[in-house]
């Protein structure tokens, strides 16, 4: 049999879907671990480390396509942060653009031949080189209020994160795959 997830077109309400339960993730996540670092004593640590927005925006790429995860990469952010003021307002404008190339690189990557971890990481790194272009490009011509030290803290920060979506979204890609198969 072929798999249906990665080698079909993709329908408009499939996509749409897609987009919505990323956007709805992307949004509630980073609450519900403000919430468990407010009760722990953590703070805001919890979303710093585990990056959650990133997760769902990632797979709906891998399941969903490029323009469903593109586009709830885009607006997770914005709408995250017009509903909860999250993430800081100096942030938005460089989460909605890392997030959105997270997204198209993961759809683009969908269908290719390659082991799901590899399309993941790609998809990592070309966000990450993208946001930090953002940064250097906001900061030196725009006078950003964004320093260009928080390319690299942030990646030191988000190490766990980073982790977590190389074994999770794997293992959450295969299950799709195998239930759209049986």
């Amino acid at each position: 049999m072929t798999n249906t997830i990665t080698k079909r077109k993709l329908s408009v309400k499939v996509q749409t879907i897609g987009a919505a339960a990323a956007i709805i993730t992307a949004v509630a996540l980073p609450q519900l671990l403000h919430v468990l670092g407010a009760v722990s004593g953590h703070g805001s640590a919890f979303g710093e480390m585990l990056l959650p927005m990133h997760l769902p925006i990632i797979l709906a790429g891998l399941l969903a396509g490029s323009y469903a995860a593109g586009a709830a990469g885009l607006l997770s952010p914005l709408i995250s942060y017009c509903l909860t003021g999250m993430p800081a307002s100096a942030m938005l404008p460089f989460m909605m653009i890392e997030l959105a190339v997270y997204g198209i690189c993961s759809g683009a990557l969908r269908e290719k031949n390659m082991p799901c971890i590899a399309k993941v990481f790609i998809a990592q790194l070309s966000g990450r080189i993208v946001r930090a272009a953002a940064i250097l490009i906001g900061f030196y011509g725009f006078s950003a209020a964004v320093a260009p030290a928080v390319i690299i803290s942030s990646i030191k920060t988000g190490i766990a994160g980073i982790l977590l979506q190389l074994v999770i979204i794997p293992v959450i890609v295969h299950a799709a795959k195998k239930a759209d198969n049986e």
